[in-house]
């Protein structure tokens, strides 16, 4: 019996390492284990994520909670190089781009334990964003590298990755969101609301670069109130963003709105029964670009790269400015998109399963 710790800290590697641990829940020859750093330590976030995506509780929770870069990646690293020496795992999977993906495998690494970083290759080429090095760092010494996409692959070459570590085995986020379709079309979220399928959009919004500056948040804003006079807009709003609408006195510009509806940040399912039914999304995040892009709704991403080109190049997707917002949303609801990209399919669980297997065969 293999022992695999399947490390989630943020809420997107929640639903990375869900359809994993359940494929490797299956297998006679693996022990999945859930190390859970408490990168995100909210406690009914952290709980109701797991909960939707049907995992136990964490069998390790390292409880680090929040700080600076520098001190979560220093205590993720002290608690977790703790368990390690006290139980020794044959492989440790690490995903995403979180801190701590790049500590634990730090951690790992130096105690000469085997790493896979699932979501591997992925670049923005923009070195300001912590999560581009924590990316660049951890495929850098991790021993076996699964790609999503093809640009993975070829970000990996062009930086002297030996080949044969290289696996493209497509994007694990797409088979959560296959799993939880079911139980995503069942919640009532759009009859709540009172939303009629196809005849309104979605927004999120939480990063730096669009909300801690004022003259970019209230030209947003206002962008936003000139699209919801056309289409109603459903904006779930980050405790971070509506710290800020308030501290800037913009609050007002989007709760006086007629035709943007604010509501608290959501649960998965919950927000992505809104997701299924919207004509478009405006967002800034990593995870909506790639779900719409499955989905085939034209997605508008508020920032001046992305990590994930595919989305752009056969997606959905287009990057756009919010001063350039309503011109952006005009041109990606005319784009036509045959279907998703290679292996976006919702087996990307079974091609690690299949990879994991091979490294102790």
């Amino acid at each position: 019996m293999k022992t695999i710790h399947l490390v989630s800290a943020a809420r997107p590697n929640f639903m990375k390492i869900a359809p994993l641990y359940h494929a490797l829940s299956r297998q006679d020859w693996a022990h999945p284990v859930i190390v859970h750093t408490g990168q995100h330590y909210d406690k009914n976030m952290f709980a109701d994520f797991f909960k939707d995506l049907g995992l136990p509780d964490p069998h390790i929770n390292l409880g680090v909670g929040s700080g600076t870069h520098a001190e979560q990646t220093g205590r993720v690293m002290i608690a977790y190089e703790k368990v390690l020496m006290a139980d020794r795992p044959d492989l440790v999977v690490v995903a995403g781009d979180v801190n701590s993906t790049a500590a634990c495998a730090l951690a790992a690494v130096k105690l000469g334990i085997r790493v896979a970083h699932l979501e591997a290759g992925l670049r923005s080429f923009d070195r300001t964003m912590p999560e581009e090095i924590n990316r660049v760092v951890t495929d850098s010494i991790a021993d076996y590298l699964w790609t999503p996409s093809r640009d993975g692959n070829e970000n990996l070459l062009r930086e002297g990755i030996a080949s044969e570590k290289i696996t493209m085995v497509g994007n694990i986020m797409i088979d959560s969101l296959v799993m939880m379709t079911p139980a995503i079309r069942a919640e009532q979220e759009r009859e709540r609301i009172g939303l009629e399928s196809g005849l309104y959009g979605v927004v999120t919004l939480h990063r730096p670069s669009n909300v801690d500056d004022r003259s970019t948040l209230y030209e947003l804003c206002k962008a936003l109130g000139r699209i919801a006079e056309k289409t109603p807009l459903v904006f779930p709003v980050h405790p971070r963003t509506h710290n800020q609408l308030e501290r800037f006195g913009l609050l007002h510009l989007l709760a006086d709105s007629k035709g943007i509806i604010l509501t608290e940040p959501m649960g998965y399912k919950a927000f992505m029964n809104l997701v299924f039914g919207c004509r478009f999304a405006i967002t800034d995040s990593g995870g909506l670009q790639e779900e719409t892009t499955y989905l085939l709704i034209p997605c508008v991403t508020l920032r001046s790269n992305t990590e994930r080109p595919v989305t752009v190049t056969q997606g959905t997707n287009i990057l756009g400015t919010p001063r350039t917002l309503e011109k952006d949303l005009e041109e990606v609801m005319e784009r036509k998109v045959d279907g998703a990209p290679e292996f976006w399919d919702g087996n990307t669980a079974q091609r690690v399963v299949k990879a994991i297997k091979s490294i102790f065969v």
